[in-house]
């Protein structure tokens, strides 16, 4: 009878991409019937010129039509060839495949990354992940293949390194140590909502500084603690013996083979590594000196056309954010050739060529699974239905007569809330801002207290949600290491294994807020939470 269940239970184990099929199946469905019963919300936006309040009337669309349909075929290659992560994955994983291709990535891993303590390196992956959204989402495709790599040559669960660097860059995104993307797209909609009630309210890039720079540190503790204590010992360990497909495809030395060529490998590795470190000493001052205005030639990754530094850095037309993924791309794939070519591990072009396609052929199977979520997020985001339910959920709150306390956890919630179907913090933001802003403002509380309950709501449910664009690099990457191919990681089953991390960082998120506003510390320069 047991056995009769399971094998029951195998047939509906649906592949992730089967999943995110019917998840179109059900946007379209879904999108005609809302439709039909013209479903719609109305929102305010404020007009920038005149300072006031324009309703936005925003209706379902219905897909499960002629045009919509229409849409949906003659979209999807657009869809496919614009949606982010393709990108960003592409240009990272060339880098990664020369620097591994070459050896580089398993020589630095074996001689110094493996010393470093277990948990000390959980907390480091977390630390970077988290203040990676300086830049936008480039975390997600830089450093998931990179400390999946890196804990699998390190002998611990590659798994383990994915779930570790997905959780840090989403359950801790918008924080950081510095200012970044987050605040020059969040910022002008708080400060034209503050005039709402007050017209000489001065809101600076710096007015969330301190709060995000303690926050970094608070929540890659407890996702340290997390991670090793929680989230480890359900992992377990990285089965090597049941890896006959896998040994062939990673290409890893045998034990005894290392042993017997360690001696006279060993010179050979650390004249490669200083080789590297030579090489990524120029790169980077090569790119630093780009950041650097007014100088002779340099200031290539700045838009000069900004008037402030933090805006030709983190603008909407920043050459700094536009090319970071390839400049690291660049990074590795400069040092990877110049530590083969000091170690002796590649004799011609044509072989680091032919290492490279291997190791990036290895990760092909994760595009068509991109594909089929580039057009699942076409569609819904084309059927507006995140729109709607976002609007709704702010005129609910504009509805409730709260202060204080109650209200600052009601709009986090009801933010976090939306972010399941409005992953994009600057559109979430256009919608609530002038509801939270003035309710916070009347309550007390300051504009720029507002934009950190923003940011914090926008990362508490951030990777728990298949809309995301860049969580399907997380679920491909959970199954190009999964050594059961036979039990892919559904949506489902990549969700559970978060699960704890996601409900004690919301835990956590909320009792820094609220903490904060008790204790009333500085959030920035000369800001408070209160007015």
């Amino acid at each position: 009878m047991h056995d009769k269940r399971k094998l029951k239970l195998k047939k509906f184990y649906f592949h992730p991409i089967t999943v995110f099929l019917f998840l179109i199946l059900l946007t379209v469905v879904m999108s005609g019937i809302l439709s039909a019963f013209e479903t719609q919300a109305t929102y305010n936006t404020i007009n920038i010129n005149t300072k006031e309040l324009e309703p936005t009337l925003v209706t379902v669309e219905s897909l499960l039509s002629f045009d919509g349909i229409k849409f949906i075929i003659s979209n999807a290659a657009r869809s496919f060839l614009s949606f982010g992560p393709l990108g960003m994955l592409l240009i990272s994983l060339i880098g990664l495949s020369v620097a591994e291709g070459t050896g580089f990535i398993e020589t630095l891993t074996k001689r110094h990354i493996s010393k470093i303590p277990k948990t000390t390196l959980t907390f480091l992956v977390i630390f970077i992940s988290i203040i990676s959204s300086l830049i936008n989402e480039v975390g997600y495709a830089i450093l998931i293949p990179l400390v999946a790599l890196i804990y699998f040559i390190n002998n611990r669960n590659p798994i383990l390194g994915i779930v570790t660097a997905f959780c840090g860059v989403s359950f801790g995104y918008g924080v950081s140590i510095f200012v970044g993307s987050m605040e020059v797209s969040l910022m002008d909609y708080t400060k034209v909502a503050a005039t709402l009630i007050d017209e000489n309210t001065h809101i600076a890039l710096t007015s969330n500084l301190i709060f995000i720079i303690v926050s970094t540190i608070i929540l890659s503790i407890v996702g340290t603690i997390v991670i090793e204590k929680i989230i480890a010992p359900k992992i377990g360990k990285y089965k090597r013996e049941e890896e006959s497909a896998q040994t062939e495809q990673y290409k890893l030395l045998d034990i005894e083979d290392v042993e017997q060529k360690q001696i006279e490998a060993d010179k050979y590795e650390k004249r490669g590594l200083r080789f590297a470190l030579v090489m990524t000493i120029l790169i980077l001052f090569a790119f630093i000196y780009a950041l650097i205005p007014n100088l002779p030639y340099s200031g290539m990754l700045l838009d000069m056309k900004e008037s402030t530094y933090v805006n030709q850095l983190f603008g909407e037309n920043s050459y700094f954010q536009d090319g970071f993924t390839y400049l690291v791309s660049l990074l590795f794939m400069l040092a990877g050739v110049a530590y083969g070519i000091g170690s002796k591990s590649i004799k011609n072009d044509k072989e680091i060529i032919e290492n490279a396609s291997k190791k990036f052929n290895e990760r092909g199977s994760i595009f068509i699974l991109i594909f089929v979520v580039s057009q699942f997020i076409a569609v819904f985001r084309k059927s507006n239905i995140g729109y709607v339910v976002t609007a709704w959920l702010a005129n609910l709150l504009e509805h409730l007569t709260l202060s204080g306390i109650p209200l600052i956890i009601v709009t986090l919630l009801l933010i976090a809330l939306s972010n399941f179907l409005l992953t994009a913090p600057t559109s979430k933001w256009m919608i609530f801002s002038p509801v939270v802003v003035p309710m916070f403002m009347q309550s007390n509380i300051s504009p720029q207290f507002a934009q950190i309950v923003m940011r914090a709501g926008d990362s508490m449910t951030k990777g728990f949600t298949p809309l995301l664009a860049s969580f399907v690099i997380y679920i491909g990457y959970l199954n190009i290491y999964n050594l059961h191919k036979n039990k892919p990681f559904t949506i489902r089953k990549s969700l559970r294994m978060i699960t704890p991390y996601f409900l004690l960082i919301a835990i956590t998120w909320i009792l820094i807020i609220v903490g904060w506003y008790i204790i009333g510390l500085p959030i920035g320069p000369g800001v408070y939470p209160t007015l």
